[in-house]
């Protein structure tokens, strides 16, 4: 597995149903959006990138806002903790779930987090090989049942050495895109699936 993110999604309902649809980016929105978040960095506007490439530098992002639907791929996104996610992205995000989603394939670490339209915090979820399980707030949503039943387990022929978790963060990484925003990286593929390079999301740089 080679693949690596880091979002904040704001969603009104599905996320699937408006990613299968590809609608167009409302520009203003956006821009606006993120002058909100980052109000005291300058913002430069660069080339347009897609979802299918969701982990920018760390002084870029890739944002759009479209009907029921905010996305926005930061490495202020990319937390050891999610639940330390800054304010000011719980504050734009009243009244809509907010989702935070990260991981990284060099570390195999995998994290996730979940605030609910009031602002509560029902799920964080943080872990890699190296460092265990490093947050675990919340009870574990449905998709994550046959990993920490032992339904999912690590192939003893993919590592030499005894892998110090059950499965693989990867993994339950692709089945939590899956299941909250009905798309995976690296995971099984359905047909009908949104293509990810058909979401455009406008680039920004963001200096510090």
């Amino acid at each position: 597995m080679g693949a690596k993110d880091w979002m904040v999604v704001y969603a009104d309902g599905d996320v699937r149903p408006v990613l299968q649809a590809a609608p167009p980016i409302d520009r203003d929105e956006t821009r606006a959006l993120v002058r909100r978040i980052y109000p005291s960095r300058r913002v430069v506007e660069i080339e347009d990138g897609s979802l299918f490439e969701a982990n920018p530098p760390q002084d870029q992002l890739l944002a759009g806002c479209f009907p029921g639907l905010t996305v926005i791929c930061t490495a202020d996104a990319a937390l050891d903790r999610p639940s330390t996610l800054d304010q000011r992205f719980l504050d734009e995000g009243k009244g809509r779930t907010v989702i935070l989603h990260a991981m990284h394939s060099v570390v195999d670490w995998f994290a996730y987090a979940l605030w609910t339209p009031d602002g509560a915090l029902t799920r964080s979820l943080s872990l890699s090989p190296d460092n265990g399980v490093i947050e675990n707030i919340g009870d574990p949503l449905p998709f994550e049942a046959p990993f920490w039943a032992g339904e999912r387990p690590v192939d003893p022929e993919d590592d030499e050495d005894a892998y110090p978790l059950p499965f693989h963060p990867l993994e339950l990484a692709e089945a939590a895109l899956h299941s909250l925003f009905g798309f995976t990286y690296e995971g099984d593929y359905e047909p009908d699936d949104p293509d990810l390079e058909a979401v455009v999301l406008a680039g920004f740089r963001i200096q510090y």
